[in-house]
């Protein structure tokens, strides 16, 4: 009885081993699908954008005065208000006048007393000329007469001269305001000995009404700027292409709008780059000498302008740009391309597309190249984000 039990209980367990061992077999992989593979994909077509830059610069006083003194002597009084506005010809210290004062009563002096002296030289030089035919007097005390006058002439204007001199230096101590605008803090204070010419400015005028603001611009851009324009890629010629736009640093957007005065014509060579300056009116002085701002150049107008989003485009090792295209027998081919900037969430492409070449945008993941697909066109509503005539802006870093 106990053998039989056994049996059955061995042959149970074989049973119930096969059965595992029969459901722990591999399955069947399943088949891939059949037929294309579906993608979605967007059909190039172009449209006009307004290019600008967004550059660092540094605003830059429309004209500055460094107010120096053209004598030496004693500061006696200070004249003006740190911080206010002041206007051409307005007195801003006074250096003690005493001794120019004494210089220019001496120079005058020495000239009346010259000038008493003119005519009786004159008048001997005049007698001595006539008399001299007569036999009267000698060639030469007529010669010395005639040198004698002359002489006297001479020295009366250098006196004159000397006087002219003691003037215009007793009117330097008196300091005043070359140019209108607003004056800065006193390097000097009353009681300070000053000398003239020196190289430390008394004070310094800056107007702030209109004010520059200086961009520096890489000369890599410049080239690459003029490369676009010989290709007809871009066209200045539009109205405001000279306006500039001004970001504070707040981020926020300064109200008056510029204008592009120049670029320079000289490379910094430590920086690669060369200045462009705007002038920005500033009636409330927000704008300070100094001050760093973010300005948004305009380049121009592309009206042929390829925007693709930037998830179509995919990098190589070496970081090259590429887009997979849809052909006209439905398979898949890479394109490289050539990017010029980021533009919101999507690339402005330079080369490598054309219009009516089809990329696909969304399944990527699910093929490569020479892989048959079945394309499903995006609607143009969701390709092109940026509108004919809207700003597409780049940060130049």
């Amino acid at each position: 009885m106990k053998t039989t039990t056994k049996k059955i209980l061995l042959t149970a367990m074989i049973i119930l081993l096969g059965c595992s061992l029969a459901g722990c077999k591999d399955q069947p992989p399943e088949a891939p699908p059949s037929g294309p593979v579906p993608v979605t994909v967007q059909q190039i077509e172009t449209c006009e954008i307004s290019l600008s830059s967004e550059l660092p610069g540094r605003i830059t006083a429309f004209r500055t005065a460094e107010i120096r003194p053209q004598v030496s002597g004693l500061i006696l009084k200070r004249l003006f208000e740190e911080g206010a506005d002041v206007q051409a010809g307005q007195m801003l210290y006074q250096i003690d006048p005493a001794f120019f004062q004494a210089e220019l009563d001496n120079a005058k002096a020495a000239l009346a007393r010259a000038e008493a002296n003119l005519p009786a030289a004159r008048f001997r030089a005049e007698r001595f000329t006539k008399l001299l035919p007569l036999k009267a007097v000698s060639q030469q005390d007529c010669d010395d007469a005639v040198a004698a006058s002359k002489q006297a002439e001479a020295e009366v204007e250098s006196l004159k001269a000397q006087v002219k001199s003691a003037l215009i230096n007793l009117k330097y101590t008196k300091i005043v305001a070359p140019i209108s605008g607003r004056i800065g803090r006193s390097n000097v204070t009353e009681g300070a000995i000053v000398t003239g010419y020196q190289a430390m400015p008394l004070a310094t005028i800056q107007p702030l009404d209109p004010i520059y603001v200086d961009v520096p611009q890489s000369t890599t851009e410049l080239l690459s700027l003029r490369q676009r324009l010989e290709q007809g890629q871009l066209d200045q010629h539009g109205e405001g292409q000279r306006k500039v736009q001004l970001l504070l640093e707040d981020d926020s957007i300064y109200t008056q709008e510029g204008s592009l005065q120049f670029r320079d014509i000289s490379v910094d060579p430590t920086t690669g780059s060369v200045i462009l300056r705007a002038v920005f009116p500033n009636p409330q002085a927000e704008l300070l000498p100094g001050m760093f701002v973010r300005a948004v150049i305009r380049e121009g107008v592309n009206p042929q302008a390829i925007l693709i989003p930037q998830q179509a485009v995919s990098r190589d090792r070496k970081g090259n740009p590429s887009v997979l295209v849809v052909d006209e027998q439905n398979r898949v081919k890479q394109r490289m391309l050539t990017l010029d900037r980021a533009i919101d969430k999507r690339w402005l492409v330079s080369a490598g597309l054309a219009v009516g070449d089809r990329i696909i945008v969304e399944g990527l993941q699910k093929v490569r190249p020479g892989v048959e697909v079945q394309a499903v066109i995006q609607k143009n509503n969701a390709q092109v984000d940026v509108k004919p005539g809207n700003q597409a802006s780049s940060v130049i870093n």
